[in-house]
């Protein structure tokens, strides 16, 4: 099985943060035109046996806006969607916390069935190529916190017994305990990154045998931790700008995973 991960495209209004341009959000557009040409197209890394379609699916990890008003949140959401029928695969969906500002949980949904996803809640899982995929739906209540309500962690327990397949976890927020000194965006308020119930998930998680690696973004690098023997990955948002300040330089970031018998492999492209 083949994933491509993209994360905090953030299209939208430039953004600024302590003075200083943090967000390229004006080179989002182009970079997923971009991305997506590359995913359909033959330069992708060859894989192990060779498989007739280079991707299974595109996992969006959240925040594909930088929220700015109700109608130019569903228009830029909507271009998104639109962008990605060009995939050859299907594609999966996390709601970052802002995509959920200005769109209702029910407009999210109407979205993503551009892509051919029709999910009840957003929290659901998928078999796709042999591989359990699971996405949470977290909750960032501003300057306050980031939640996932006991009923995730029932319906976790749960889902995970259910099936066979080693598992796959997206979330938006971290499920670790990532160390965020340095991070220019979380590094004094670690509260709005991390999931305050992520002890209570990794329990769940590492009692099922099944979760073969946990993938997030929103901390805006790119950052690894290991615990209990399950990978926890961070992705960095393509439009993070590397340099201290303007012009700068977006990341154009974005992964790829790939699961085989005998390993997975993640790699970080940008």
């Amino acid at each position: 099985m083949r994933a491509a991960f993209l994360t905090d495209l953030h299209l939208g209004p430039r953004a600024t943060f302590e003075g200083k341009l943090r967000k390229m959000s004006d080179q989002a557009a182009p970079f997923l035109r971009e991305l997506v040409s590359y995913l359909s197209g033959p330069n992708l890394p060859r894989q192990r046996p060779q498989r007739a379609t280079p991707l299974d699916v595109l996992v969006n990890l959240g925040d594909v806006l930088e929220d700015e008003s109700p109608e130019a949140d569903f228009a830029r959401y909507g271009e998104f969607v639109a962008e990605l029928t060009r995939l050859p695969c299907p594609a999966l969906h996390v709601a970052g916390n802002h995509d959920r500002v200005h769109l209702s949980d029910l407009q999210l949904r109407e979205l993503w069935q551009v892509t051919g996803l029709e999910v009840d809640q957003l929290h659901y899982s998928r078999d796709i190529g042999g591989v359990h995929l699971c996405v949470l739906a977290t909750r960032e209540t501003k300057d306050i916190d980031v939640r996932l309500p006991a009923e995730q962690l029932e319906w976790l327990e749960k889902d995970l017994s259910q099936t066979e397949l080693a598992t796959v976890i997206c979330i938006h927020h971290p499920l670790s305990d990532c160390v965020l000194d340095g991070n220019r965006w979380f590094s004094q308020a670690p509260n709005i990154c991390r999931v305050a119930e992520r002890k209570a998930f990794r329990r769940v998680i590492e009692a099922s045998g099944k979760v073969l690696l946990v993938v997030n973004g929103h901390a805006h690098w790119n950052h690894f931790d290991l615990i209990a023997g399950v990978p926890y990955i961070t992705l960095q948002s393509p439009i993070e700008n590397l340099d201290a300040d303007a012009p700068g330089r977006p990341a154009k970031t974005f992964g790829l995973l790939d699961v085989a018998p005998e390993r997975a492999l993640f790699r970080v492209f940008g």
